[in-house]
């Protein structure tokens, strides 16, 4: 066997392959950027230049966070308790047209930060001044699908949606071909977004062969905004003006009929369900488990930290299980695997990344994680899914590979100085105390 630049040996290999394969006594041997060898540990690693002590953990894929705005980690907290509408237009719109290119690189630092140490390795943003976003995700090591937020009144950002346009498409050529980065077309949604600014959006998202991410059906709120505005149901709007297709990543679709349902299904729509930001905002309960049974691509997100509070996925793993059980009076829905799939490869299928991250098979790159078992709340393990689903903790994560980089190794970060990071987090919170006192 040829050497590697890192191994990772003496855990249990959570593939989430198609199959579930799952290695017991298993290696993981990586070369540069990428999978070069997953099998049975045979001691024959000795020249690899770094090798990772499981001890007896669990090695899988590093969790995907299909939607979040990561720069809202410098919200968190701002307006708690609120209904979404309310919450968004006299909270959030209002804080957001006082922010700039500075508070967004910090804030998704600190985004980055808490993910990497929480086991997430990819996410997908959705902000304003995205360049800088990707700019810190690339300073973090991370992986991450962002694009600037669309919407028809002006942003600090690029002022009118007009320069909106030109902005995102100056990103997704800026990025293209960045290891890392990749870019997608986001109008926020049908309550922001005029149907011209939809159009456009979408086609700009065809020209370029990137994703179109949207909320969709979020609230009964904009349920009766869309049909007293369009006479027809979001799913319903959207698929009227010839959107609806494979390209389109839907986050939250809260409130959908078995119709819609149906309609997202048929056109290949992918969906990402976050099931603490909905309950915290009082927006519902997900359609989960009949998206899943209809064969729906369905991923997981956090949505912003200022409706979750945080960005740790395991939390939301086990809220998504439990929810859904509870939904459909049902224990055996939504089991263990389901969910941890939903947060590995179902999640990279969502965002169109299955051929590079979300499980882990040669070839692919090298995005992983190293959870530590050794701890009263993970004792006894009898079965390794459940145990990441219900018991395990972000911080239970030692240690994080994201693109054949070590990025956190014994709970250490490596490519983010922390404490600056927090510093400049305070200082910048300092500051919005002062302004939401005019």
């Amino acid at each position: 066997m040829h050497p590697f630049d890192i191994v990772i040996k003496n855990g249990a290999v959570l593939t989430m392959d198609k199959q579930g394969t799952v290695i017991r006594d298993g290696v993981v041997g990586i070369s540069e950027d990428h999978i070069s060898f997953v099998g049975r540990n045979n001691g024959d690693y000795i020249n690899a230049e770094k090798i990772i002590d499981a001890q007896d953990g669990i090695i899988l894929p590093g969790l995907i966070n299909g939607h979040t705005h990561a720069a809202m980690t410098l919200f968190r907290g701002l307006a708690d308790d609120l209904p979404l509408m309310e919450w968004l237009n006299n909270h959030i719109f209002p804080a957001e047209s006082r922010i700039n290119s500075d508070f967004v690189f910090t804030g998704t630092l600190l985004a980055c930060a808490e993910m990497i140490l929480s086991g997430t390795t990819t996410f997908c943003d959705m902000y304003l001044f995205e360049d800088e976003a990707a700019r810190a995700c690339k300073a973090a090591g991370m992986r991450s699908l962002m694009g600037e937020v669309l919407y028809d009144f002006s942003s600090p950002c690029y002022g009118s949606i007009e320069k909106g346009f030109i902005y995102t498409e100056s990103l997704i050529k800026k990025w293209r071909d960045d290891p890392l980065i990749s870019i997608a077309v986001e109008p926020h949604s049908l309550f922001t977004c005029s149907p011209d600014l939809l159009v456009t959006a979408n086609k700009l998202a065809l020209k370029n062969h990137v994703p179109l991410i949207i909320h969709l059906s979020e609230t009964e709120e904009e349920i009766r905004y869309v049909e007293k505005n369009y006479g027809k149901r979001p799913v319903h709007h959207l698929d009227s003006l010839g959107i609806l297709g494979p390209h389109v990543i839907a986050c939250h679709c809260v409130h959908l009929d078995r119709d819609e349902i149906g309609i997202l299904k048929n056109r290949g729509i992918k969906v990402i369900h976050n099931p603490e930001s909905n309950m915290k905002l009082a927006s519902g309960v997900a359609p989960v488990h009949e998206m899943v049974s209809s064969g729906i691509t369905v991923g997981l997100g956090t949505d912003g930290c200022a409706s979750n509070n945080d960005l740790d996925l395991f939390g939301e793993m086990d809220t998504a299980a439990k929810l859904q059980k509870i939904k459909e009076m049902d224990p055996t829905v939504m089991d263990a695997e389901t969910v941890l799939r939903m947060a590995t490869i179902e999640g990279a299928k969502a965002l169109g990344l299955e051929n590079i991250t979300g499980s882990i098979e040669t070839g692919k790159r090298a995005d992983i994680i190293v959870v530590d078992i050794n701890r009263p709340h993970l004792t006894p393990m009898y079965n390794p899914c459940s145990h990441l689903v219900y018991s395990a903790k972000g911080s239970d994560v030692i240690h994080s590979i994201i693109n054949g980089r070590l990025v956190m190794s014994e709970r250490s970060l490596f490519t983010i100085d922390l404490k600056d990071v927090l510093e400049k987090a305070s200082a910048i919170a300092e500051d919005i105390k002062l302004y939401r006192k005019d």
